[in-house]
């Protein structure tokens, strides 16, 4: 079997409810210059926009990848950013065409090589979109779920997150939200922290307001976690980090941008705070370091950013070796809900699940990978279980390199 092409494209369609509303920001890295940082909404935020008419339907589109082969059989993989299919197309496809896509290892390894800028960003993120592609067409051939190709099943389900981001964090709202997310299953809730050090002790008032009354309205079943994307800095994480135990949060993620290894180190010997972080390190090399200084606890490498299936795998095994537990970060659902189906429990014991952004970004997919009161049930269809639903799709056009 030989692979015959390698094709992105694009699908429209309309969806008939409206588009997910974001009701907060989050902090950010550019929070220190005024003149970039992000305005919040209105605390109360606008009356729910009514239900939209047919011609104020918002549109969706969404991008995908598809591997043929000269057997027949397929591969695909999305929803991709416009960044990924140009590279695949520029730089990917003519390499493929004509390689045995049951190859994996070594299809792997000759795509990172081919580039010297591979490693990393968004090489790397095409990389691993057509890793996952192959796996699906993998599990296709030899008509398996793709977690059964790496092993498992481990268990009949998995235990998802809800992960909060855009939700409101004024405390009396998110706790409002919290006891609802709680009410439907979910017994883990990862919320977004609005300030950081540009905001002050006004900030880390409104932070720490935002933990004590999400503590509050869940109790003590509800495990809670922390994301301060990237906002903060080490005085500012080792001070909140210190407020923040008596809450016992899970873990506090990524308060400092990826490669700051040495502040990492630093948070964790002043505080002995559990640290989650990796969605931003591509490939074991990079999570490695982390791993041998101690400074995480949990690993968030994502199997569509990091070098897709075949990589994550690989820093499972790694973080396993350490006894450091892998959570994969969810930008999608499916490739992470297979990697941990094939993993031990105690090493990979939930994935993470958008709450407010996954069911938009599987619009197009005729089995939504969804959670029902906190679990997600295992996909049973061969490969990665990603069909397109017709019925929903308008349009159709073939993205090319230029």
């Amino acid at each position: 079997m030989k692979i015959t092409d390698v094709r992105c494209f694009q699908v429209t369609g309309h969806d008939d409810k409206p588009s997910p509303r974001r009701e907060t920001r989050k902090c950010q890295p550019l929070d220190v210059y005024e003149e970039l940082k992000q305005r919040e909404p209105d605390p109360i935020g606008p009356a729910a926009p009514p239900a939209p008419a047919p011609k104020d339907r918002p549109v969706v589109q969404a991008i995908y990848v598809e591997i043929a082969t000269d057997g027949g059989l397929t591969g695909m993989y999305g929803p991709l950013l416009k960044e990924q299919a140009f590279i695949i197309l520029s730089k990917y496809r003519s390499f493929l065409i004509g390689r045995d896509p049951l190859a994996g290892e070594a299809l792997w390894d000759q795509m990172r090589g081919l580039d010297r800028h591979a490693r990393t960003g968004y090489m790397m993120m095409a990389l691993s979109a057509l890793d996952c592609a192959l796996w699906d067409l993998r599990g296709k051939h030899y008509n398996a779920p793709v977690y059964r190709l790496l092993g498992g099943p481990t268990r009949r389900r998995i235990k998802a997150y809800a992960s909060m981001g855009g939700h409101p964090t004024q405390p009396g709202a998110a706790a409002e939200c919290a006891a609802g997310v709680a009410r439907q299953g979910y017994q883990a809730q990862k919320w977004f922290f609005p300030c950081g050090p540009a905001d002050g002790a006004e900030g880390r008032r409104r932070d720490l307001a935002l933990v004590e009354a999400l503590r509050e309205a869940v109790g003590d079943e509800v495990d809670l976690m922390f994301d301060a994307a990237w906002g903060w800095d080490v005085p500012f994480a080792i001070d909140m980090a210190r407020a923040m135990a008596p809450y016992r949060p899970l873990w506090l993620e990524e308060p400092l941008l990826p490669e700051r290894l040495e502040g990492y180190c630093r948070i964790k010997q002043a505080t002995g705070a559990t640290l989650a972080a990796g969605e931003h390190l591509y490939t074991r090399w990079d999570v490695r370091p982390f791993l041998e200084a101690r400074a995480l606890d949990y690993i968030q490498a994502d199997p569509d950013w990091t070098g897709g299936i075949t990589e994550m795998v690989k820093i499972c095994a790694l973080a396993a070796a350490f006894d450091v537990k892998v959570v994969p970060h969810g930008h999608g659902a499916l490739a992470a809900a297979h990697v941990v189906a094939s993993q031990a429990p105690q090493l990979c014991p939930m994935v993470e699940y958008l709450f407010r952004h996954l069911d938009r970004m599987q619009f197009f997919h005729k089995t939504v990978l969804r959670p029902e009161g906190g679990w997600i049930t295992l996909p049973t269809a061969p490969g990665l279980g990603l069909e397109l639903d017709e019925s929903k799709i308008e349009k159709t056009e073939d993205l090319k390199a230029f």
